[in-house]
């Protein structure tokens, strides 16, 4: 880019952040919000319970797969970016962030599974934890979805 350009580009640029930095919140977010932290809360409340319930705490590693699993994809986003050969975004990246993101979703729910047919956990212990990380992962996608910023994040 010629260096006439980027000072034209950075002029505009200054005062839009500064205008967007003092924009008032927007009203219509606030029940969106509080509908998400109720799913959220009530999907912490499902997994929790299936360990309380059955006095095993082995449904709680369901919560962990499921909080982390959109962290791959989000890093590996921010990592493909345009080189210097080719002006499009290296889907390497992309990709494997996308191939992690699939297998800690998977284990979230099959790890469930796999301890309810070892015994481990009680059955109804396992349909709660599922029900309550696809809850929590549901809402980290929709948060993410709605207050992401034009698509970051595709997770």
């Amino acid at each position: 880019m010629p260096p006439h350009l980027l000072t034209l580009a950075l002029s505009y640029a200054v005062p839009l952040t500064s205008y967007l930095r003092n924009m008032p919140p927007r009203n219509h977010d606030l029940p969106a919000v509080i509908l998400l932290s109720f799913v959220l809360a009530l999907g912490f409340l499902l997994i929790i319970l299936s360990c309380a319930l059955w006095a095993n705490w082995l449904p709680l590693l369901v919560a962990l797969t499921f909080v982390l699993a959109p962290v791959p994809n989000s890093i590996c986003y921010r990592c493909a970016r345009a080189d210097e050969l080719s002006p499009e975004y290296n889907s390497a990246y992309i990709d494997f962030g996308r191939f992690l993101t699939g297998m800690l979703v998977t284990t979230g729910l099959s790890l469930p599974l796999l301890l309810a047919h070892s015994a481990l956990i009680q059955p109804a212990a396992c349909w709660m934890s599922i029900a309550g990380g696809g809850l929590v992962y549901g809402t980290i996608l929709v948060y993410s979805g709605w207050f992401g910023g034009g698509g970051d994040d595709e997770f």
